[in-house]
């Protein structure tokens, strides 16, 4: 169901502090979740946060582990592959904050859009009706930054798909939101 916005209500929009996207929003409360046309959502910006402490805590790993093997197996070699690793895992936590603005989602009047990617794209429309499960999860450093993840599972396989870095109500008022879309579009096919 597609809802009209409210004439009486405060037309500044709901945009998260500090970001420079003016096309995108994301909404802030559970009592007004926008549902407008050709409307783009980001997700949270604490998930980048949490993605670059895992990303940092794996080259720590990496370094850690290259560092044991030297020094006390004198074992210098494995300065190649690390080096390899170290550079790869550089390059991964400095393209992530593109990464994260690459994830968006959009509520239209059938079907939920989700896209994610730089240069290999995925643009995924999952129609309501089909819709057999919506699932939140999050793990220790999502609840420690207060994001979910919403993850919707339908008949057919390759189209799972799973919206990281949710801000938590906004995760549980999106879920409630197309449940009942989507039980109501179920009982008309």
């Amino acid at each position: 169901m597609m809802s009209t916005p409210d004439p009486q209500a405060d037309p500044t929009p709901i945009i998260e502090d500090g970001t420079a996207y003016t096309s995108i929003r994301e909404p802030k409360s559970p009592n007004r979740l926008v549902i407008e046309p050709n409307q783009w959502h980001q997700i949270s910006r604490k998930y980048l946060v949490v993605q670059l402490i895992s990303h940092g805590a794996v080259l720590a790993l990496i370094v850690a582990a290259a560092l044991v093997l030297s020094l006390l197996a004198h074992q210098t070699w494995i300065w190649i592959p690390a080096g390899v690793l170290i550079v790869l895992s550089l390059w991964g936590i400095v393209i992530l904050p593109r990464q994260v603005r690459g994830y968006g989602y959009q509520l239209r009047a059938d079907d939920l859009v989700f896209r994610k990617g730089i240069l290999w794209q995925r643009v995924v429309a999952v129609p309501y009706g089909r819709m057999q499960l919506i699932d939140i999860t999050h793990g220790p450093l999502d609840r420690g930054f207060g994001i979910a993840q919403l993850k919707f599972v339908t008949a057919a396989a390759t189209t799972g798909v799973v919206i990281p870095g949710l801000a938590q109500i906004t995760a549980e008022t999106l879920r409630d939101h197309l449940i009942a879309v989507a039980e109501s579009r179920r009982t008309g096919l």
